[in-house]
């Protein structure tokens, strides 16, 4: 899922900064080369769009914890597509064609300013274009960002496994040592054990003899 989300969002960045610089071109078009560029940032605007929505439906699919980061992701490429058209419109709308196919850009009272209203939509061009660029770095840095999180999660989950087999290691310790203390033990017993049966032998010998002597001396008096 993530990795969808991904693609469009490459595939949004590629789009964004061609729209951006085929705007900053509008205005030294001449009528015959800016219908077919018009109708292809046109185009292009539709397919942003549409990425857009498929990033919506990518967003609604992700885990709870992961959907705040995301949409705000999506709401700054949203924003940044309406600056678009926006600067897409102002570039259709501030231009004027004449009737030898020249261009010229005018204002209200109707005095020329073309060279200054082309300055203007250079500047707001190179605006769109650093704020492409920096749409892009961004992007970059978020996927350099999931990389290292995914390299720290691996990290943790061999961290995990070398302690789950310390604690297994450490429960058959124990269990080997609860075997040898009751070996032990056993041991312990058995040896108190005999010890006991020698020492009862023993008296009785000593009994036995002490009544054989008793006995002798009884039998000669």
């Amino acid at each position: 899922m993530a990795t969808l989300l991904d693609n469009y969002e490459q595939q949004y960045a590629i789009l964004t900064a061609d729209i951006t610089g085929k705007i900053g071109q509008l205005s030294s078009k001449t009528a015959g080369e800016r219908k077919p560029l018009i109708a292809e940032l046109d185009r292009q605007l539709e397919e942003a769009l549409e990425l857009l929505e498929q990033m919506e439906l990518e967003v609604r699919e992700v885990e709870a914890t992961q959907r705040p980061r995301l949409r705000t992701r999506v709401d700054s490429y949203q924003a940044e597509l309406r600056r678009l058209k926006q600067a897409f419109e102002n570039a259709c709308s501030t231009t004027h064609i004449d009737g030898d196919g020249t261009e010229e850009l005018f204002i209200n009272d109707g005095v020329s300013v073309k060279e200054e209203q082309r300055q203007r939509l250079l500047n707001n061009s190179e605006r769109l274009e650093r704020t492409g660029n920096q749409l892009i770095s961004g992007y970059r840095t978020v996927i350099e960002t999931e990389e290292v999180g995914n390299q720290v999660l691996q990290d943790l989950a061999i961290q995990r496994e070398t302690i789950q087999r310390a604690r297994s290691r450490l429960r058959e310790t124990d269990a080997d040592l609860g075997r040898s203390s009751r070996l032990m033990s056993g041991m312990v017993f058995r040896s108190l054990q005999q010890r006991f049966i020698l020492i009862g032998v023993s008296v009785a010998i000593g009994i036995v003899i002490i009544w054989c002597i008793y006995y002798a001396f009884a039998k000669n008096s």
